[in-house]
Parts: C-alpha cells; structure tokens; sequence
C-alpha cells in the first residue's frame, strides 16, 4: 500500500489512512469501527460500494452533515455536510474525493472546504457572522479485495486542519495545509508489513511513543509482540497470531507493557490492507489505552454487586422488626469481614515477607486465614516430586491436638480425590459445599473422615499455593457452621492470598539455598583446627551479612615443621563474599610464608605477608596478628610466644589462675598500606597453662562505644570465668555480650599446655 514506508514525518494522508484500515472486510462496522473508531476525534464515513450509499458515520461525521437518515447516497451526504472542493464547487462529481472512493479506488489525500450555510444544518446552527471555511483533508481506502464475496466496503476519514491566511491563494493554502496536517488524536495507530520476515512494525505514529514510551527508531523494524509480558494472555495472542495468518480482521484487549515496564490494558483491532489487485500489502492497528476503562468496569461490578446485596436486604428487613434486627445484625458483621478482609490482604505481604524461616511462614499463614476466611485451615507443602514434606493447621476454637491428629491421617497421605491434592494436580481452587458424597471421596482412611468430622468440616476450599511456575502446596479452608458457605469474593480473596504466601514460600527456599551454599562456603575457608600435642584449641565466627553468612574475618591454628604452634588471626576489609574470597587468598599466602619459613621472627612473616598482598593484589586492607608458640624444652619452663602485630586488636592472655592480660606492648601498620613497614616482634614468656586468645573487632565493637572500653568488657567476661575454663568455655563466656551484627567476629583461643 502507498503508506506502507511512511516514517514519522509522513503525511497527514498516510497517517489517517492507518486509521481507515481499522474496518475489516470480514469483521464488519459492528464488529471493530464502533468499537475502536465511533468516538475518534476525526470524522470516519464507510461506504457501500455496491450501492454507493453512506452506512456508517461516527460521532464527528455526525456533527459534519447532521443526524441525517443513512444509508444515504454519497453525493447527497457531501451536499448535507456542505463540501465543496477548494474551488467552491461541490464534490457531486466522479471526479470527487468521495465518488472515487464510492468507486473503489483509493485516495492518498485530498483538501475539501466545508463551507458554513452551504447546508440546511449549518444555516441553523450558525449565524451570518462572516465564519471563514473549515479546511479538511480526506482520505479514503477500499477496506475489501475487489473479487471478495463479502460486501465492497469503504473508509472515509476527514480531519480538520486549521491553516493560516494564505492572501487568498488556494493553491498556497493548500500548500500550508499539507505542511501542517499533523494528527492530534489519542489513538494509536501502528502499520506492519507482512511481506518482510517476522512482519515488523514500518510505522507507528506519536501517539504510539506517548502510550508506550517506546520511540518511532525503537519500535520500527520489531514485531509487535515486543509489547507483550508475564501477564499478558496467551489465548488473546493466540487469538491474533490466527487472525493475522487468515488475513483477517480481529478485534481484542489484551495486558501489555510500556517502555518502563508498567502494564496497561489495550484495545486492539488489527485489519489486513490490500492494494488493487487483491494483494495483501499491510496490517493496520488501532490500539487504544484502556486501562481506567478496564478498572470502572470491575469497580461497576463490585458496586452493582454490592448494591443488589443491599437490595435484598433492605427487603427482607421489611419483613417483621425482628428480622430487621437480625439482618442488621449480619450486616454488621459482614462489614466487619469486609474490612478486615481488607485488612488482611493489606497486611499478608508485610507479614509473610518478614519471615526467612519456613515453620514460623506456615504458622503466620495459617494466622492470616483463621477465623477471618474460615473456621479452621490446614497447609500442606509439596517437594519436586508431589510428596507432602510438610504441615502447618490452626482451629479458632484452638483444637489443636484434634487437627494435629487429622493432619498426621489426611494431609501427609492426601489421595488423588482430596481437594488439597485436586487444587494442585489442576492449578486451580476446589469448592466443595456440603457435598457428603465428594466428602466422602476425599479421604483415604475411615479414620481421616471420622477425624474430619469431629473438627466439624462442612464446606472445603482449597487454592493451589503457585509461585514462578512451580506449586509449593496447597491451602486448605474449612467452615464448620451449617449456614456459612464461600463466595466467589472468598475464593478470589483465597487465591491472591495464596499467591503470596507461594511468593514468600519460594523466596524462603531461594534464602535456604543460598544459604547452605554459604555456610559451605563458609566452612571451606575457615579451618578445621588441628588436633596438636600439648595445646588445646577452640574457635567460634559469626558473619555480619544475613544475606551470604559469609565474610572476611578469620582465624587459623598451624603445627609448624619445627614443633612449634602458629596462630593467625585476620580481618578483610568488607563483609561479602568478595571480601571471603580475599579472606581466602590472604590466608593461603600467611600459610605459605608461615611454613617452613626462613626466618619465623612473627615481625618478618608479616613483612613478606603485606608484600605478597600488594604485589599479587589480594585484598585492599587487611589487619593481621600472628603468634608463634614455641614449647617448654623441658618440664616447668615456660613457652615462648613470639608476637606480632599489623593493626589488629590486641590478643589477651589468660594466665592459669585466672588472670586476664592485654597483650598491648606492640602494633605495627595494616597490610595492604605500605609494602616495606616493619613490624617488631615482642617474646613472651608464658606458663605452662596459660590460654592465648585472639579475636577480631566485630567482638568489641559498639556504636558509640569507645574501643577500649569495648576491650575491658571482654576482659571482665573472660576473667569471670572459672579458673578451669576450657578454650571452649572461653569462647562461649567472649561472645556471651551484646552483638548489634553490624561486623563479623572471629575468635580464637588456645591453651598452651
């Protein structure tokens, strides 16, 4: 078709001809032009050819020619509008924008004057008040192939385009009108080619880019289904990719999605073009937003809904005074649901989402339904392979044990007829409302449905718990009372709450697995401490992230070649799973110096340590403490402890009766600061029985806690202890304080001895 290149410069003729394809030869007017086009800020005529007779006008047409009587001939529905050509004449010729088109032969744009008092509705509706002629520019397009049997069909649209004062020149007017014939309209309009691969968009107008947010470049040369989403019905894409492989016109609302991800309804209706030969040549869309539509219905139906209940009841409360007072009564009540219905979908997300551990999700779950959406409930959640792995039930009569009975007969053994079993194999609700037969087949055991019984189970609805395309489970709601049954509001009401608690369900399982990918993680870095003739070791490590359980801080116990007793005790800068890995590679490096090295002076091992970080750039910064314990050389001396110190808090030094040291006489510069700093060693002489004990800032650490005060704490919690405290018993009295989980913390102690 001629307007099948147009870009977003083209003419005002191409434009509203996208318009005039929206009137399919085979869907008819009533099918798409009322639909899409009656209330279109432009004038659309459609025309029968056979007859040659105006069958349809829309609300602007109307305004032109007046409510005149249709079908009514062409040429007589120009003389009703008063439309002459720029001459003046009127358009009653074949040579006339409307007589070609009534002809079937297409017109790309042509300007008409609507002259005022040219026709009897316009001498009423105006005064001789010298108004200038209305310029309008006509577009017209066969809607139907010429050897069609259906009926030979045609699409007028007029628009209005106000023109500056030309000097009474004709030919500059028009010349101004086509520079200016710009659409201002809400509809949008789109043209794709079906002769190219994929049948891409080749046009689209503003409106297309101010209703989706995606530019002309953007969407040009793309196939349209790049609008679709998660949520978008697959049936209805079904519905068009049909239509369009038949060549045929259709006519649907559908969800899709603009530029920033946001949805919205569209009404669409796509229609084929052909050109004079019966070829197909394009697609034509006319998409309108009609979200607010959308959402007025929905509310009209719960109004209307809720009017009809307000109805009934005023009725019966005519009754008699005492039925007036008893439906006043439930109507209260039912308020009261109603808003604490409201209530509950406002809190479930909050509430389900506050929660990582799967037993307390169940039991808040179970909260959220009881007594609000029934009398009792009872959870079931399924693995990979259907089996139910686990339960959760509550009774707001607090039957516990009775349901705990039930759950242990029914819920872990649910046969294929249960409704639980029923809402998951189908992934939709089960309602069964005092129904004893399906009762019946729902258990396994006569004990299950004696056990059901005794609960007091009359009607059962039951929602598949659905999250990421997996089931997690199913929810199971139970009335007891003869006279209450569920409502269609309870079963939608039960479903959106289902798919939340699935979306926190599988958030859970998603933390878990992260989280037992950590702890592995974890574990491998720091070490298993050795078992080492003649001392005695404990270590303890709490992360600061919640995320990963993972961090920089660490500790390590080496027996050295030459007898000796290596301890190392260290903190990366960072509290992630990048800073575990520079925990990691930082002590594989202490590792490698420390072992067998040339010179074990505590002071050069860290030296070497520091240039091998900034060398290899391992970590940014690091504060590190390294203690070498050299056993007595015979009994009743004492060790000797060679330390050394890179930024890090002071280790302390129990001695064997009880008495708490601050190992504070040396520090030296972090790793990572400066490559050639030298950090002294000082040697301790240490009784047999003394416990060395090294930990990381995370253990004294406060906000607006001074750091020695934070050392004296522990000082005091571990000279509390008693004399014959383990190492174990050590670590537990460190971190028996207050923690705020803000750094990490890593503590170990070692008895020599």
């Amino acid at each position: 078709m001629a307007q099948a290149g147009l870009g977003p410069a083209g003419s005002q003729a191409g434009l509203v001809a996208t318009a005039s394809a929206a009137v399919s030869q085979h869907g008819g007017v009533s099918a798409t032009l009322p639909g899409v086009l009656a209330d279109a800020p432009v004038a659309v005529l459609l025309i029968d050819r056979d007859q040659g007779t105006v069958t349809f006008a829309n609300t602007v047409a109307v305004e032109l020619a007046g409510n005149v009587h249709l079908p009514l001939p062409v040429d007589a529905w120009g003389a009703a509008a008063g439309l002459t050509d720029l001459g003046g004449a009127p358009l009653a010729s074949t040579s006339g924008p409307l007589s070609l088109v009534a002809q079937g032969q297409p017109v790309t744009g042509e300007a008409v004057r609507l002259v005022p008092g040219r026709s009897n509705r316009t001498e009423r509706a105006r005064s001789d008040d010298g108004t200038r002629d209305r310029l309008l520019w006509v577009t017209g397009f066969p809607l139907s192939q010429p050897d069609s049997s259906d009926a030979q069909l045609s699409l007028v649209v007029f628009l209005e385009v106000q023109t500056p004062e030309a000097d009474g020149d004709p030919e500059a007017a028009l010349q101004a009108l086509r520079e200016r014939a710009v659409i201002a309209t809400d509809i949008t309009f789109t043209i794709s080619d079906p002769r190219q691969e994929d049948g891409p968009l080749i046009w689209v107008n503003p409106s297309f880019t101010r209703i989706t947010g995606y530019e002309y470049g953007e969407a040009v040369g793309r196939n349209c289904r790049f609008l679709q989403g998660t949520a978008t019905d697959p049936d209805a894409v079904a519905e068009i990719r049909e239509a369009l492989a038949e060549q045929r016109a259709v006519t649907t609302t559908l969800l899709n999605y603009r530029k920033d991800g946001t949805a919205f309804w569209n009404q669409l209706s796509i229609s084929p073009v052909f050109d004079g030969e019966g070829e197909l040549v394009s697609f034509v869309g006319v998409q309108t937003d009609v979200t607010e539509r959308v959402r007025v219905e929905h509310e009209r139906e719960r109004a209307f809904a809720a009017e009809q209940t307000a109805r009934q009841e005023a009725e019966l409360a005519r009754a008699t005074a005492e039925q007036a007072r008893a439906d006043a009564e439930g109507a209260r009540t039912q308020a009261e649901q109603a808003t604490n219905r409201l209530a509950l979908m406002a809190e479930a997300t909050s509430t389900l989402i506050a929660t990582l551990d799967m037993s307390d999700l169940l039991d808040r779950l179970a909260g959220l339904c009881v007594p609000l959406l029934a009398d009792w409930v009872f959870l079931t959640l399924v693995d990979e392979n259907g089996d139910v792995v686990q339960t959760a039930h509550r009774h707001r009569d607090g039957l516990d044990e009775q349901l705990r009975a039930f759950s242990t007969l029914h819920a872990l053994h649910l046969p294929p007829g249960s409704p639980s079993r029923q809402s998951m194999t189908r992934s939709r609700p089960v309602l069964i409302d005092r129904d004893p037969a399906r009762l019946a087949g729902a258990f396994a055991t006569d004990a299950a449905r004696e056990a059901f019984d005794a609960l007091g189970g009359h009607s059962v609805l039951t929602v598949p718990m659905v999250a990421r395309r997996r089931t997690r489970g199913a929810l199971a709601l139970v009335l007891s009372g003869e006279d209450r049954t569920f409502t269609p509001a309870d079963v939608d009401l039960a479903e959106d709450l289902s798919r939340r608690a699935a979306l926190a369900m599988d958030n859970v399982r998603l933390y878990q697995q992260e989280h037992a990918v950590a702890e592995i993680l974890q574990r491998s870095l720091l070490p298993d401490l050795p078992d080492i003739p003649g001392v005695t070791a404990a270590a303890h490590y709490v992360s600061a992230s919640a995320a990963t359980d993972v961090g920089g801080d660490f500790y390590d116990l080496l027996h050295l070649p030459d007898g000796s007793v290596g301890l190392v005790i260290g903190d990366v800068v960072g509290h992630d799973i990048a800073a575990a890995a520079a925990m990691g590679h930082l002590r594989g490096i202490i590792r490698a110096c420390v072992w067998d090295a040339p010179d074990p002076d505590p002071g050069v091992v860290l030296a070497r340590v520091d240039l091998l970080v900034q060398g290899l750039n391992v970590a940014s910064m690091a504060t590190l403490a390294y203690a070498r314990a050299a056993p007595p050389t015979a009994p009743g001396e004492p060790w000797r402890v060679h330390l050394a110190d890179a930024g890090h808090p002071p280790l302390l030094l129990r001695e064997p009766g009880g008495t708490v040291r601050v190992l504070d006489e040396i520090n030296g510069l972090l790793v990572g600061v400066d490559d050639g700093a030298h950090r002294p060693t000082t040697v301790l002489e240490v009784p047999s029985g003394s416990t060395l004990l090294a930990y990381t800032d995370g253990l004294i650490e406060r906000p607006g806690v001074d750091l020695d005060l934070g050392i004296s704490e522990l000082v005091e919690r571990i000279a509390a202890t008693p004399a014959d405290a383990t190492p174990r018993a050590l670590c537990d009295a460190a971190v028996a304080g207050t923690l705020d989980g803000r750094d990490d913390v890593a503590l170990l102690a070692l008895r020599l001895g």
